[in-house]
């Protein structure tokens, strides 16, 4: 018989871990980010750099995004770790190495990585054969969405302690969903242990993008649609504050791409800079 073949990750997922490696070859230091791991999982053809999306100076603002809001939320776990919290969970994890990455950190926590079953088994294998392993800490939980299976419960299984604060960060995936599954989700999330932090991006509807980066977001629709995975999701800040108060959330606050732009791009002889388009909800419960 031969062996099961198992699938790749989703476009999209290999295509951020590849601007982030774009990031360390390409822009020059000081890097926001550092993680070539997730280009060595990904394992793409040796001209990978001449795909149209691996472009230098046309893909700039959108790595520079990427890396940003990576930079965040690892600064984020990193101020939680310090202050206590031991759980960490990623929902839709995709090629993330944080564990990898950032192993003086990570093993101090239980890192929970959800995703797609297919996902979960290309990552497990990769990183076996890689050599990083999968240590003890570090839960790989496989989740089929599509055939309605509870995450939640998944979670809890996997050794989630829902009486324990944690850090939950959901990035790139929202506006993939329906609204009322957002909802729903924050709604979740709002129920978890006082003292939690959740951070998740949302896409901004095009009329509060900037101009120079309003183009580049239209012409990414028919191409999410082509793929299989549309757009369906649009929030303003306001509308995703509203969302997560009335989910529960005891704070909440909207973290914009300009931010991390002042943030970590301040004064780079390069120029480079985030596109907009993506922000960020940080709320507490």
């Amino acid at each position: 018989m031969a062996d099961e073949q198992i699938a790749v990750p989703d476009s999209t997922a290999v295509r951020v871990a590849l601007w982030r490696a774009l990031h360390v070859q390409a822009d020059p230091p000081p890097h926001v980010i550092e993680d070539e791991i997730g280009l060595q999982l990904a394992a793409p053809d040796e001209g990978w750099r001449r795909r149209p999306d691996m472009d230098p100076r046309s893909s700039s603002g959108f790595r520079a995004a990427i890396v940003a809001r990576a930079r965040f939320i690892e600064d984020l776990i990193a101020e939680q770790a310090g202050h206590g919290v031991t759980q960490y969970v990623v929902l839709g994890a995709g090629l993330d190495t944080f564990a990898q990455r950032r192993t003086e950190i990570a093993a101090r926590l239980r890192v929970f990585e959800i995703d797609q079953p297919d996902t979960q088994a290309w990552k497990r294998q990769r990183l076996i054969d890689l050599g990083y392993g999968i240590p003890d800490w570090l839960r790989l939980v496989p989740v089929d969405f599509e055939a309605g299976e509870d995450w939640w419960e998944q979670l809890s299984d996997a050794g989630f302690d829902p009486g324990r604060p944690a850090v939950v960060v959901c990035t790139g995936v929202t506006m993939y969903l329906t609204k009322a599954t957002n909802a729903a989700t924050l709604r979740r999330l709002a129920g978890l242990s006082p003292g939690s932090t959740l951070a998740l991006t949302f896409m901004l509807p095009a009329a509060l993008v900037d101009d120079a980066d309003r183009p580049a977001l239209e012409a990414t629709k028919p191409q999410a649609q082509a793929a299989g995975t549309p757009f369906l999701s649009f929030y303003t800040p306001e509308e995703m504050l509203a969302l997560a108060r009335s989910a529960g959330f005891k704070h909440a606050r909207h973290v914009s791409g300009t931010v991390l732009a002042d943030s970590y791009f301040a004064d780079r002889a390069d120029g480079l800079r985030p596109s907009s388009g993506e922000d960020l909800l940080v709320a507490t419960t």
